[in-house]
């Protein structure tokens, strides 16, 4: 990293559900790009996040969940760091899920910035997961939820059906390719939208 101060608070926010047989030091080898990124020696030592309010990276093992509350400094070069970290969550993960990485400009002050100017914020949504259809239907279920959330504004959500169709076909289109070129299973189709994300610069720790 920059001897420079980290421009960039930086935000991470998921839970991945994670095999049964899973065990810890899977998890801290997983994870081994996020906790060498902050210079420490161990997920335990790495695991805490800058506020207090913060759960950090925590295994919690009765519901073979790792959550992920952790917010850091860094640079753009986290982005490397966080691919590697999915890479190595896609061997221990038990379903698809999703992970939400919020950039925020530590140097932006919206008091004091001139009119023309904005901040560097950024916001990046990272896929895990067994396999690519369980990692396409967990971005299947997010388009849904954006569509339909967006759309209810204007029409009922009785009215919707053919548009979610239209994503399901989307994507269906999209797995015909990969089933018959990699032998992959076909996801499920039309399990409805799990949880939201995106839009516009969100406040800092608001989940």
């Amino acid at each position: 990293m920059s001897q420079q101060p980290p421009p960039f608070e930086i935000h991470v926010h998921g839970d991945v559900p994670l095999r049964e047989e899973v065990d810890y030091p899977q998890i801290q080898d997983a994870l081994k790009p996020l906790w060498k990124y902050v210079g420490a020696r161990s997920l335990v030592d790495a695991a805490a996040s800058q506020y207090e309010e913060e759960p950090g990276i925590r295994f919690e093992a009765k519901e073979r969940v790792l959550q992920i509350c952790w917010t850091l400094e860094g640079d753009e070069d986290f982005r490397l760091a966080i691919d590697e970290a999915c890479m190595g969550l896609n061997e221990i993960a038990a379903t698809g899920a999703a992970l939400e990485v919020s950039f925020y400009d530590i140097e932006f002050d919206e008091e004091d910035a001139p009119e023309d100017e904005e901040a560097r914020d950024d916001f990046v949504l990272c896929f895990v997961g067994p396999t690519p259809a369980a990692i396409m239907q967990v971005q299947r279920d997010l388009l849904v939820q954006d569509v339909v959330n967006l759309m209810e504004r204007h029409f009922d959500a009785s009215e919707l059906g053919d548009v979610v169709a239209s994503i399901d076909r989307l994507f269906s289109s999209r797995f015909d390719s990969l089933v018959s070129s990699m032998q992959l299973g076909r996801p499920p189709r039309g399990s409805g939208p799990s949880g939201g994300h995106g839009g516009p610069r969100k406040p800092r720790h608001l989940h």
